[in-house]
């Protein structure tokens, strides 16, 4: 930072990867996708983080995996922040340490004597002599009994075993039927802005939308903006949507849905991400091919029961 004042998303993961070694690019852009941060875009699409927004996401992470907030929780506080003209809202004092008080029911704990009332009180006798406690006290459900107060079940029949979970492999077509989604394949290239313009037939105003949507970005170089493949793909895509009058701002659900589906699964090869070693890194890349072609297959089972009563004639 010392040429300007902010740093790209790359910048500032490698800032914060010290204190939340488990954040992504995925996770900021996420984040960023659920109304959390806001950082400014260069013309060309890329984000700019000062340091109110790095002190903004430090707050987000530490709440989330210290508190466990839910963000929607993170993100009325911030909103209640903002609104007091605060970056981000006061650290809140620690709570006081009491000793718990045992529950009632709670194992081993005894219950506490009730006071006896008007209803359940014996009456005094007219002689003035001793009380003696001749009533009963309100029995406790057994629902509600310590486990060790209450009877023994029954003696009933096991359960029978549960079917082993599929492996992956016997839920996927075996290698090479289906290609990797994750696998860019002959749509590898580079492209300029006309290029796009002209293999999809949208017009330059149509690519600043889907720019502006956060679903086409590029890469600078030498002044110039080129594209690779994927984004060849998502404007040909764009274009065919717009025959049913479906526009980039209605298309920004696929890229939160993508986002979100990134991150989790970034999270389950995570470890193997961390052992930083060649056959960690080609297991955690089969991985990901395996969990992104779950992924498919899920949704489009999901997609089909959701439109099954539009699809399916009765």
């Amino acid at each position: 930072m010392a040429d300007r004042s902010h740093l790209s998303i790359g910048e500032v993961l490698s800032l914060l990867q010290d204190d939340f070694p488990d954040v992504t690019i995925s996770k900021i852009r996420f984040l960023e996708s659920q109304g959390l941060l806001d950082p400014e875009r260069t013309p060309s699409g890329y984000r700019k983080f000062y340091e109110g927004d790095i002190e903004r996401l430090r707050w987000i992470l530490r709440h989330q995996r210290d508190h466990f907030l839910p963000l929607k929780v993170i993100k009325d506080r911030l909103e209640a922040a903002s609104a007091k003209g605060l970056a981000v809202p006061p650290d809140e004092p620690p709570p006081d340490r009491r000793e718990p008080t045992p529950s009632l029911f709670e194992e081993g704990a005894e219950p506490p004597a009730a006071a006896p009332t008007a209803a359940t009180a014996p009456a005094a006798p007219a002689s003035g002599g001793p009380v003696e406690a001749d009533y009963q006290p309100i029995p406790v459900p057994e629902r509600e009994r310590p486990a060790a107060a209450r009877p023994a079940p029954a003696a009933s029949r096991p359960a029978p075993p549960l079917p082993p979970l599929p492996t992956p492999a016997e839920v996927l077509p075996p290698p090479g039927e289906v290609p990797n989604p994750l696998d860019p394949g002959p749509t590898s290239g580079s492209f300029s802005l006309d290029e796009l313009v002209a293999a999809s037939g949208l017009d330059h105003r149509a690519l600043g939308e889907l720019s502006r949507y956060g679903l086409l970005s590029g890469r600078i170089v030498g002044g110039d903006t080129y594209y690779d493949g994927d984004a060849m793909v998502v404007v040909r895509t764009a274009a065919a949507f717009v025959q049913f009058g479906i526009e980039a701002r209605h298309l920004r659900m696929y890229k939160v849905a993508a986002e979100r589906e990134a991150g989790f699964m970034e999270q389950v090869v995570m470890p193997l991400l961390k052992q930083r070693n060649p056959t960690a890194r080609k297991q955690a890349a089969e991985n990901l091919a395996s969990l992104a072609a779950l992924g498919e297959q899920l949704r489009a089972a999901l997609l089909r029961t959701a439109l099954s009563d539009h699809t399916n004639p009765k």
